[in-house]
């Protein structure tokens, strides 16, 4: 009796173990492709990534960049005031997209140029994403301020 309830908890502990590894495995490969990092135009320009690697950028749309192509194709400039970085996106635009304004942008560096497949916007006139808001403070710009420029 003793050797069998020996013997049951040993496959009982060794249940919840292969349980618990093919749960960490599998919100593991759930999560690959959840992940987005960050990168502000400034580390884009100066450590470009692969161009497998999906990642957020964002910054401020740089004033008389933004040019419509065919179709619902745009380009721009997204910039933190130390470097600009060009973006494509195919798609519609957020209604409260436009030039000046903060912007947050999902996809994938491809030959010199970042190529979007979301482009979110600033979704009111006080609201920045805080990396936007943090990568522009590092160039010297204040977005809470009325005006804000970037350092001479």
């Amino acid at each position: 009796m003793r050797g069998l309830k020996k013997q049951r908890r040993i496959q009982v502990i060794a249940l919840a173990a292969a349980a618990l590894v093919l749960a960490t495995g599998m919100i593991g490969y759930a999560m690959r492709d959840g992940i987005n990092y960050y990168r502000a135009p400034s580390e884009v320009v100066a450590d470009p990534p692969a161009p497998t690697e999906l990642f957020r950028i964002g910054g401020m749309v740089e004033d008389g960049s933004l040019i419509r192509g065919a179709g619902e194709t745009v380009t721009f400039s997204v910039t933190d005031y130390g470097a600009s970085v060009e973006v494509s996106y195919t798609g519609i635009l957020p209604d409260l997209f436009a030039e000046g304004q903060g912007m947050v942008g999902l996809g994938r560096w491809q030959d010199g140029h970042f190529e979007a497949q979301q482009i979110l916007a600033k979704h009111d006139e006080s609201y920045m994403p805080k990396e936007v808001t943090e990568s522009l403070k590092a160039q010297g710009y204040d977005p809470a301020r009325d005006g804000g420029a970037a350092k001479e």
